[in-house]
């Protein structure tokens, strides 16, 4: 439904206009007007609309005519019955902000739901036949000076002079809202206005209502002379102040009648009696009406809700639309959850404890799942399965938790049949607003209050953190919805848990096929419950028919630019726009499209998707992270799109055009997005009529610097085939971008809707239901959407890098800042590699002749190399750093950019130098450890006979003076406690061998980091161990239906798998020689290898650019030549540790130092029994 300030204009045509006059050669002057019982009255119109629409199209309609300043309908009549109803329910959603003159100083504002505001009502009715156009006095009433504006129809109104069929008893109000200025307020107090259509005198039950109501009524006439008329103005039993407006140029006013009523009521003052005479002219009487009401407004102690109203309704025997079964039940269950609602944080972590601090917890643990940013040198896979566990610990603590009763009664509420389920969640959606709002409001005084003190810093962040939290929405329902859900998964199918929740799924899927809009993507959390929405897609899947196709348009823009007021308008859906407080996050709503617009847009549903705001001051002080959720956020919707509006404030594109450089960047890190995405820029208050044109230079300039942006980014990414931005999405200049003026015709809170405001969202919609039109290909089903989603969703959450950049260019330039430092990097760690390798040749050579000019102490020594080694790692840090500084001095490669990098380097360059000391110390250390114990293993072995001998006679010793003979599992026992106490004494234990393949697999994650989320996923998909086990062979699938059409033009398809396959085996070649090089030296592994293969590699792909190659190419010959290299590697490092390890070299003599300690203690043996035996010698 559209908000359109000209929808009462009625035009009449009567058939007879076909035929014209100058069809005819008339040239007479028709001085009749067409019969007025042709026309229809928008009144009647109004009343009909109302009476044929449900309470939900009632309400839409309500505040739709709200936002046009139009009056609404209070009582509406029902010629059928002659009853009237209370339009209570219908103006429930109408939301006002105004500021009274009390706080204008303080520039605060009050915003509430009009149907709970207590304000006095000023009734405006006529007695028998008048003169005065009650209706347009009250125009004049209730406009500036300014800007007219008809609040009410009136007799001078296009057909508004036909007469009422219908209408004649309906009661209409409107409230005039000061806005805290002096020279613009007519009034300083909120006011209701409520004006009666038709004779009081036919009308009493109406009028008795507003009697007891109201704070003043004026009522209008031109005779008082019957004695009907005088008794109807004294009869009553009122409240209200009774002010009589008469004409004075009416020929049947009667004064002497006029004093007779007034004396009976004791109207004696003349400000109490107000006639329009022949020196008044219309602005003077208008003036004076306003100074009545302002009095009656200031002086008041009558102020009344239409809430409130309802219960004098039901006394005079007025229908009431709230009064309805199932809105009342629907009111109770509502009222049941929302009661219990004290404080808005604590309610939420005692009653919907799923989404908070835990469903935050298990994001970053999915996200880290895909990046493994702290990772580190652990191994990969038994980091995933920490990281798997975690995920099932805290899905564990959610199911710990008990369904809380909120829980229960929204689920029950939200299962109930037919219109009591949206009565629940309109009934759900209004309370919760309204606490919100209370809440809001408080701490926004609060913050002001602090604010004062420079020193309540950290008083104010709690605020913040109190202010940001503070919403209670439905969506908060259905999150809990969700997660309970997603945590009843991780339980046993057959837990009863699980099954008694399978129902959730459906439940959301036909209030998606509703028209209810469900959270896509949690802003709280940045991330998509992705199991819950999935199943909820299939369940909406399995009730529409099978193949339903989906369209999809998404809104984009900073945040408060007015994009769900836009979506509303264009779409009439309803997105929240009037809770106070922005959207978070990402919502998606299904519009059923008719028959006669599926042969336009060949599908069967539009989604439409609303989006959080960018860029979100709040959110940026809660969360560093916040560009990196922006980014997550645009490049997740505008992937999922047909149709993406770019919502900007005014001409500015700026803003959104950074966001949009890092999407397109990110659409080519990731693997092919699928379709390519039209944009369409809206300008919003821009109101020029020359904008287009004047801002042609500007557009054609905008388009420039995203096609630069998209160069950069495709040459990054090794895609040079995208030369534009148009190439990624697409946008023309000439028809992607609209400007439309502001929302409001003057200054709120009393101005209405722009009449061109609507008109150029009209004129918008019909262009992009044109685009939709040419989408037919890209049209999804609703299975097809939901894998969509899933896959996209899961690249976003593998991106990292790029996401932390401003645009493709400063990311350009952070690539040649990264490459250089890591040729630095390298060199720095090749010549570190040298040295520590001398050194290890001298320590291995320490005590030899080779080493004499030596220290002869080996803790002297190891201290002499570790200062040498600092030295060194002071001079090559030095020339690090002095080839950063220089670096920063270039005047090309757009070094200005990341000049803000320069410090992040820097530090990186000192890290690494204290990495590399760590590790030099340590491999020093080992190599002694290694000397050591080899020298020690050559003394046990000298000295071994020797000890052997001494346990023997002692053992020998021991048995004799038992007399008992020693079996050889005895002598087996015995050698081995000798043998333990032997290893006791040792300085060194045995070395442990390393996983070659987990740090060969980190080597290898670091080189690709910043090759894309798709890259990142490549890596995932096949381990390290099972690659380089068959010869490579390319397979160019991928990169055939990428370039199909391209390469029938470059060259033969076959010629280009052999150049490649040409080249990977070039690489492939040069990588195993330098393997075989390294394995023939028989050190030890040193991470320095796999480096140095990765860099090659690098450079043969740099230096064969002519061969097109692909990410997938890239990745995969990186893993067959890794998974060679390590598996080669793996069995050097073990072969090493196995010849040089002191304790393995000892253990191998084990056995033989067993088998000597056997032979000696037999020797021993037979030598004593033998000297016993012997005859002794004389």
């Amino acid at each position: 439904m559209m908000v359109n300030v000209t929808a009462r204009n009625v035009t009449y045509t009567s058939e007879c206009d076909s035929s014209s006059d100058e069809e005819s050669g008339s040239t007479e002057f028709d001085s009749d007007s067409p019969n007025t019982d042709d026309k229809v009255n928008p009144l009647d119109i109004i009343t009909a609309l109302f009476l044929c629409s449900d309470g939900f199209l009632q309400q839409e309609m309500a505040l739709k005519m709200s936002l046009c300043q139009f009056s609404v309908p209070l009582l509406l009549p029902n010629c059928d019955t002659n009853q009237c109803t209370l339009m209570l329910w219908a103006m429930r959603d109408i939301v006002k902000k105004y500021r009274p003159q009390s706080l204008s100083e303080s520039k605060g504002f009050i915003e509430d739901r009009i149907v709970l505001s207590e304000l006095p009502m000023i009734s405006f009715v006529r007695l028998g036949e008048c003169s005065l156009s009650k209706s347009e006095i009250l125009n004049k009433l209730l406009s500036s000076s300014q800007q007219y504006h008809d609040t009410f129809v009136h007799h001078n109104m296009e057909c508004g002079d036909s007469p009422r069929r219908i209408s004649n008893g309906l009661t209409e109000i409107t409230w005039y809202l000061p806005c805290g200025n002096t020279n613009i307020d007519i009034f300083s107090q909120p006011v209701a206005v409520a004006n009666l259509r038709g004779d009081i005198a036919s009308f009493q039950t109406q009028y008795s209502f507003l009697c007891q109501t109201s704070a003043a009524i004026f009522v209008f006439f031109d005779h008082l002379g019957s004695e009907s008329k005088f008794s109807l103005l004294t009869n009553q039993h009122h409240k209200a102040q009774i002010f009589l407006v008469g004409n004075y140029y009416s020929k049947r006013f009667i004064e002497d009648a006029l004093k007779k009523v007034a004396n009976k009521l004791g109207l004696t003052n003349n400000k109490i009696i107000i006639i329009r005479k022949k020196q008044k002219n219309e602005a003077d009487f208008v003036k004076s009406l306003r100074k009545r009401v302002r009095d009656v407004v200031e002086n008041s102690t009558i102020k009344m809700s239409i809430e409130q109203m309802a219960d004098i309704a039901h006394e005079l025997g007025i229908l009431v639309d709230e009064d309805s079964p199932e809105c009342q039940t629907a009111k109770k269950n509502a009222e049941a959850i929302t009661a219990e609602i004290q404080d808005i944080l604590k309610y939420k972590e005692d009653h919907l404890p799923r989404q908070g601090e835990i469903w935050k917890e298990l994001t970053c643990l999915e996200k880290e799942e895909y990046q493994l940013r702290k990772v580190g040198s652990r191994n990969i896979e038994d980091y995933k399965s920490q990281l798997q566990l975690q995920k099932k610990e805290l899905r564990k603590r959610q199911n710990s938790y008990d369904m809380s009763t909120a829980m229960k009664c929204f689920i029950n509420a939200i299962s109930s049949p037919g219109t009591e389920r949206f009565y629940f969640l309109k009934w759900m959606r209004m309370n919760l607003d309204n606490m919100s709002r209370i809440k809001l409001s408080e701490l926004r005084e609060k913050y002001k209050e602090k604010s004062k003190n420079s020193e309540n810093k950290e008083k104010i962040k709690e605020i913040d953190r109190q202010i940001s939290n503070s919403s209670l929405g439905t969506e908060h329902f259905f999150r809990e919805m969700g997660q309970i859900y997603e945590a009843s998964l991780s339980l046993p199918q057959t837990d009863p848990a699980r099954q008694q929740l399978q129902h959730l799924p459906k439940l959301c899927a036909e209030l998606l096929l509703d028209g209810f809009p469900l959270e896509l993507v949690d802003g709280d959390a940045s991330n998509i419950p992705l199991r819950w929405v999935s199943d909820v897609l299939s369940q909406l899947s399995d009730l529409v028919s099978p193949n339903r196709k989906i369209l999809v348009v998404t809104v984009l823009g900073v945040q408060s630019t007015g994009k769900s007021t836009l979506l509303n308008t264009m779409f009439g859906v309803q997105f929240a726009v009037s809770s106070g407080r922005c959207t978070r996050g990402a919502f998606m709503l299904l519009i059923k499209i008719n028959e006669d617009m599926k042969k336009v847009l060949n599908c069967d549903f539009m989604l439409i998707i609303d989006t959080e705001g960018l860029k979100s001051p709040e959110v940026a002080q809660l969360d560093n992270s916040l560009e990196n959720n922006d980014i997550e956020l645009a490049t997740l919707v505008v992937g999922l799109s047909d149709v993406t509006i770019v919502n900007i404030a005014m001409k500015n594109s700026t803003e959104m055009k950074d966001i949009l450089q890092i999407v397109v960047h990110a659409f080519l890190r990731m693997k092919e997005v699928g379709k390519k995405p039209k944009c369409v820029f809206v300008h919003q208050n821009v109101s020029d009529v020359s904008a287009h044109e004047m801002n042609s230079r500007d557009r054609k300039l905008l388009l420039e610097q995203l096609n630069e942006m998209t160069q950069a980014a495709a040459k990054m990414e090794k895609k040079e085939e995208n030369k534009s931005f148009t190439d990624v999405m697409e946008y023309s200049p000439d028809t992607g971008n609209w400007y439309i003026p502001g929302l409001w015709n003057g200054n709120p809170p009393m101005a209405p809707v722009n009449a061109g405001y609507s008109e150029a969202v009209y004129e918008l919609k019909k262009h992009i239901i044109q685009l939709l039109g040419n989408c037919e290909s890209s049209a999804y089903d609703v299975m097809e959407f939901k894998e969509w989603v899933t896959s996209l969703w899961t690249a976003v959450k593998h991106e990292n890098f790029i996401f932390s950049f401003k645009n493709s260019l400063v990311a350009d330039a952070y690539m040649r800042l990264c490459t250089e430092f890591n040729k630095w990097e390298w060199e720095f760690r090749k010549k570190m590699y040298t040295w520590v390798t001398n050194a290890e040749t001298r320590i291995s050579n320490f005590g030899t002749i080779a080493a004499k000019s030596e220290s002869s102490d080996m803790g002297e020594f190891l201290t002499c190399l570790k200062s040498e080694a600092s030295t060194v790692l002071s001079t090559l840090e030095k020339e690090f750093l002095d080839n950063l500084t220089q670096y920063f001095k270039q005047p090309e490669g757009h070094v200005y950019l990341v000049e803000g990098y320069k410090e992040e380097f820097s530090n990186s360059a000192k890290s690494l130098r204290r990495e590399m000391e760590r590790s030099v110390f340590i491999q020093l250390m080992m190599a002694a450890e290694i000397k050591q114990g080899m020298t020690e293993i050559d003394k046990i072995k000298e000295n071994h006979k020797k000890e052997i001998e001494k346990a023997v006679h002692v053992l020998i010793d021991k048995y004799r003076k038992k007399k008992a003979q020693m079996s050889d599992e005895e002598l087996d026992k015995e050698f081995d406690k000798m043998w333990n106490e032997t290893l006791d004494k040792l300085s060194f234990s045995e070395q442990k061998t390393t996983n070659v393949f987990t740090s060969t697999f980190h080597c290898l994650r670091i080189n690709l980091s910043h090759r894309g989320s798709h890259a990142c996923e490549l890596l995932s998909y096949k381990s390290l161990q099972d690659c380089g086990k068959e010869p490579f062979k390319y397979t160019p699938e991928r990169l055939y239906n990428k370039f199909k059409f391209r390469f029938s033009k470059w060259f033969n398809i076959d010629d280009h798998i052999m150049a490649v396959q040409k080249l990977a085996d070039s690489i492939i070649n040069d990588c195993t020689q330098f393997v075989r090089q390294k394995v023939k030296r028989e050190k030890n592994y040193s991470d320095t290898y796999i480096q140095e293969i990765l860099y090659l590699i690098d450079e043969k792909l740099q230096n064969n650019q002519d061969v097109k190659t692909d990410i997938e190419f890239e990745v995969s010959l990186k893993q067959h030549i890794c998974g060679l290299a390590a598996r080669e590697f793996q069995k050097m490092h073990e072969d090493f540790v196995q010849a040089n390890d002191p304790y393995r070299c000892l253990m191998k003599n084990k056995e033989k130092f067993r088998d000597d300690f056997k032979m000696c203690f037999i020797n021993e043996t037979s030598v004593r029994r033998r000297q016993k035996n012997s005859p002794t010698d004389v």
